[in-house]
């Protein structure tokens, strides 16, 4: 297991509504893979202590990590991130962790990311790696489910986001421009804006437990390898 990094809070920047996205000077941390995570650890002034896992934003810089932040109600550490964590600030980070739901500039071929509601953030970070990889002329594809144009994250970035092809859909309230009513991801979704399974791509699935097994279960059933899916769900707060 890796060690425990001081990290200083050194930059906030407002994500949406209750999520915002937050960088951290952590001496020692020696960068990490699109698709990783980091445990992030608070102490209180009592002694009391809260760790939780949150994925990287943006990977490749050393001794710097990225989070993007979505708010829990009633959690013990999103809320403080979210609404007080301030540049000054100090907690600890251990990383990075896992090294299964990552991408290498090097892997090749065609990437599908699918993504629901926050689970956007290591999908970011893989299409942030793609970007930055001069060597990488992997074609990416992005379909991203939200309640909201309010909720989501880095869409004016992933919009414009070279070699990246976005789809937003919405489950809750689409922009008055969509020909998609609000709803649920479906099989329709994924065979209109998906790779064709003859494509043979990479698929990478991130958002809560029951998104990612409904998303995962329409890949199959649209004719994707099962083999070739991988997931990440993400819970804690």
């Amino acid at each position: 297991m890796s060690s425990w990094h001081a990290a200083q809070v050194v930059r906030t920047e407002p994500l949406a509504a209750s999520a915002r996205v937050l960088t951290l000077a952590v001496p020692g941390f020696a960068g990490a893979l699109a698709g990783q995570h980091v445990d992030v650890r608070l102490t209180a002034p009592d002694g009391y202590q809260a760790v939780r896992s949150y994925s990287l934003a943006r990977v490749g810089r050393d001794e710097v990590v990225e989070l993007a932040v979505d708010e829990v109600r009633g959690g013990e550490v999103s809320p403080y991130l979210v609404h007080e964590a301030r540049p000054g600030d100090r907690m600890e980070v251990r990383g990075p962790l896992g090294g299964y739901f990552v991408w290498r500039p090097h892997d090749g071929g065609a990437v599908q990311l699918v993504a629901g509601g926050s689970g956007i953030v290591p999908l970011a970070a893989m299409a942030r790696a793609r970007a930055a990889a001069p060597t990488s002329d992997a074609p990416f594809r992005l379909l991203a489910a939200v309640r909201t144009p309010a909720d989501a994250f880095f869409a004016k970035e992933l919009d414009s986001t070279e070699g990246l092809t976005t789809t937003w859909l919405y489950s809750r309230e689409a922009p008055p421009a969509s020909t998609r009513p609000p709803g649920r991801l479906t099989l329709d979704d994924v065979t209109a804006h998906a790779f064709a399974p003859d494509v043979g791509a990479r698929v990478y699935v991130c958002g809560p437990t029951g998104f990612v097994e409904a998303a995962a279960a329409l890949l199959v059933d649209a004719g994707h390898d099962a083999a070739r899916i991988r997931t990440e769900r993400f819970g804690g707060v």
